[in-house]
């Protein structure tokens, strides 16, 4: 599966094995222009962050918290028992020590990424994980077309090229495969991208959805947004002017953004 091995580490459970190279899972070779990137997104200012130290730095300790609400996830788990299948081999992008994943559905392999180790030491569903700063280094030492899903939980307003980075997930992906960017409205402020910084929730999803359409053979995103309303259920954008003028406590909106690698070059 590799094209040339990384810093692997292997996680301390007998299960836990570290990623090492497997045969080619794609022969087929996928047209020229499939995976280019067309244009590039965000200006400099964009990509600039309030805190300059580097990723790995500040995520040498593990944070073992949940970055958001139960009804975050709760949602988020129902999309990915919607949208993905058993047996299916799966890449968690920038994750962490839980996992969103459905207990109930067996993958054939997922593949972890982030940059605490004993974080992802802990993470119940990975088969295997490795440690990158995507800020540093985009390219991912995994071979072409090996994956049918890419997931990135509440993490993409931390990356500083994400037209790189999305072109990497075409890579991976199969053809028909699918990439799912999920976020909220947490972050670490100092650490999240100017553009993100100074968005908002729709200027957001636009960026997200720009990171699919920059990169050629992806095709049209999809959105789903899920605003919470009173008892931690799905309301609409009125639900939440009016719980903010009611001074009423609200838990996490859901936003995703879902976009498949296309057999055809669009």
């Amino acid at each position: 599966m590799l094209r040339a091995p990384p810093q692997t580490l292997q996680r301390p459970r007998p299960r836990s094995r570290p990623l090492s190279p497997a045969p080619r899972c794609s022969n087929d070779p996928a047209p020229a222009a499939a995976g280019s990137i067309r244009r590039l997104v965000l200006p400099p200012e964009g990509r600039a962050k309030l805190d300059p130290r580097p990723d790995r730095d500040f995520y040498a300790f593990p944070r073992l918290v949940t970055h958001v609400d139960d009804g975050f996830i709760a949602t988020l788990t129902d999309l990915y028992r919607e949208r993905l299948k058993p047996g299916w081999d799966v890449l968690d992008l920038m994750s962490s020590w839980v996992s969103h994943l459905p207990p109930e559905v067996q993958f054939r392999r997922v593949v972890g990424h982030g940059l605490n180790a004993q974080e992802l030491s802990r993470n119940p569903r990975l088969d295997y994980f490795f440690v990158k700063d995507l800020n540093r280094e985009q390219e991912l030492e995994l071979e072409s077309g090996c994956f049918d899903a890419v997931l990135c939980t509440v993490s993409v307003q931390y990356l500083q090229s994400p037209e790189k980075v999305f072109a990497e997930i075409f890579r991976v992906l199969k053809p028909g495969g699918v990439c799912i960017v999920s976020f909220s409205t947490r972050m670490f402020y100092e650490k999240a991208i100017g553009a993100w910084r100074e968005g908002t929730a729709n200027s957001r999803v636009q960026l997200v959805t720009q990171y699919f359409q920059c990169v050629e053979g992806f095709t049209q995103p999809e959105v789903i947004r899920k605003l919470p309303s009173p008892g931690g259920l799905p309301g609409s954008p009125l639900d939440a002017v009016m719980r903010l003028f009611a001074g009423m406590a609200s838990s996490d909106p859901f936003y995703a953004v879902i976009s498949y690698r296309n057999f055809k070059p669009m």
